[in-house]
């Protein structure tokens, strides 16, 4: 019986790796769940899976869950400092789907203790690609891609030298917007942002889908887990979503990953893996498809893929600026204090300021850092974000 965590259990991908594990029930040994501010969820899910500790980000829900938990036997724990140490509980396998930088701790705490680390959470690479691989290699640990893209890479380089790799293409939907008069953009709304054409997922990601800061983390996110150079990474509008990604190889040949848009086909493969197990998915239908169209990204649209590039190029701690603006710009969006395009402005101006300022991008990549440059980025991009609204 394999012993597994769930970290963001109560989110899209943390709902369908449950219902995956439910499938076979005396197949696995639950040791945590952790999640936000959904406790009922969060409760029933550790009650039916009778998880060892569950554990919710809010110290202020702590009683709440504690509550919902009583008579079950399942210890019930909050706090950041709380999901660490679950994190540090021995488990074979931990999937990390908390959204943001605040999923890296943990994730770091799960390969310190050997385990198979099944990575969602791609803010973890973006900001400390190089601490996260080492640490795995120190501590004999696995790193597995659960990004369906990235899944896509990792399927097709199965058993093929990287040296005879060429380039690397991962595809993206182009979001809620991908079809509208750029001259709108600006005047987008969260809610029009919210709707994802493809996918089912949170609110925070799909509009992330919709500004392409989805796409350009995943950018970043190719070259530190693959090693791949950033002129060997491609991005290709593909609208239908069924091609993830593809892999070009020195004697002109593609290989191409097609799967149906629903996440329990990457959450699977890294369950299962080296093996390939049934899985609840549709089976596509080609020729009822018929076609699949393909188109080349816009920069001027989506600005954040050139901004993701100059990370790359800058190196260092660039990506945990990057990401911190990001998310501080996306908190600005959703609270109507900017525009949609404002965001990639926002995470341009931080990037200058913090990239201008000596003894943070060059910083040595230890966790302490990290979270230093983050709270750097994060009070430089509130900064903006008012001083834009006027505040």
């Amino acid at each position: 019986m394999r012993r597994v965590s769930i970290f963001g259990a109560t989110g899209s991908i943390g709902q369908n790796t449950i219902d995956l594990i439910s499938r076979a029930p005396d197949d696995y040994d639950v040791v945590a769940l952790t999640g936000a501010g959904n406790i009922a969820q969060l409760a029933a899910d550790a009650r039916r899976l009778r998880a060892d500790i569950a554990v919710t980000a809010h110290e202020h829900l702590l009683e709440e869950l504690r509550t919902a938990l009583n008579g079950s036997g399942v210890k019930a724990a909050a706090g950041t400092a709380a999901l660490t140490e679950a994190a540090a509980r021995p488990a074979d396998w931990v999937m990390s789907a908390i959204v943001g930088a605040a999923g890296l701790a943990p994730g770091l705490a799960a390969l310190e203790q050997g385990a198979t680390l099944a990575l969602a959470n791609k803010e973890s690479l973006v900001c400390a690609g190089r601490l996260m691989l080492e640490t795995a290699r120190r501590h004999e640990a696995r790193l597995l891609p659960v990004d369906s893209e990235h899944s896509a890479v990792f399927q097709a380089l199965t058993g093929e030298d990287m040296n005879a790799v060429e380039r690397v293409i991962i595809t993206a939907s182009g979001g809620a917007f991908r079809d509208w008069d750029i001259d709108d953009l600006p005047h987008a709304t969260p809610d029009e942002a919210s709707s994802h054409p493809n996918w089912d997922m949170g609110q925070r990601i799909t509009i992330d889908s919709a500004s392409m800061f989805n796409k350009a983390m995943e950018l970043i996110e190719t070259r530190e887990y693959f090693g791949v150079s950033p002129d060997q990474i491609e991005v290709l509008i593909h609208p239908e979503s069924l091609i993830h990604a593809m892999v070009g190889f020195r004697d002109g040949a593609l290989m191409a990953h097609v799967g149906p848009p629903d996440m329990r086909h990457a959450i699977g493969y890294a369950l299962h893996w080296p093996e390939r197990r049934a899985l609840p998915v549709e089976r596509l239908d080609l020729a009822a498809i018929g076609q699949l169209s393909f188109r080349a990204p816009c920069d001027t649209r989506w600005p954040a893929l050139r901004l993701a590039r100059e990370v790359m190029q800058t190196g260092g701690l660039a990506g945990a600026v990057f990401n911190a603006a990001k998310e501080t710009a996306l908190d600005g969006f959703i609270a109507g204090k900017i525009g949609f395009t404002g965001m990639a402005e926002v995470v341009e101006e931080v990037l200058n300021l913090v990239t201008a300022q000596p003894g943070h991008i060059d910083a040595t990549m230890t966790l302490d850092n990290v979270a230093a440059t983050d709270h750097l980025a994060r009070r430089e991009a509130w900064s903006v974000i008012n001083r834009r609204a006027g505040q």
